[in-house]
């Protein structure tokens, strides 16, 4: 199983990623070992969308980034879950 999620910080900034072990990935996110979110920390994960194919995760997981219409969709259903930051253009 695949995992396309969200994690947001106190600040409101939002990452989204791909993994196939959720646990493991937010426990990295919030240990600093990676590379985007190291300095920026701690991190809850505030959503994610599960498939079993690798390829199915990884299309969604672009367009989520691509901080299109996708994302935008995705924050008005998150509203209640997410701080949208009008300052800084959100996550």
């Amino acid at each position: 199983m695949y995992c396309v999620y969200v994690i947001k910080n106190k600040w409101g900034k939002h990452y989204i990623g791909l993994t196939n072990n959720m646990s493991r990935r937010v426990t990295e996110h919030n240990n600093g070992k990676s590379y985007w979110t190291k300095s920026r920390g701690p991190f809850e994960l505030i959503y994610y969308e599960a498939y079993r194919s690798l390829e199915d995760a990884k299309m969604r997981e672009k367009k989520l980034k691509q901080f299109k219409n996708s994302y935008t969709e995705l924050k008005k259903r998150l509203s209640n879950s997410i701080e949208i930051l009008t300052e800084s253009g959100g996550g």
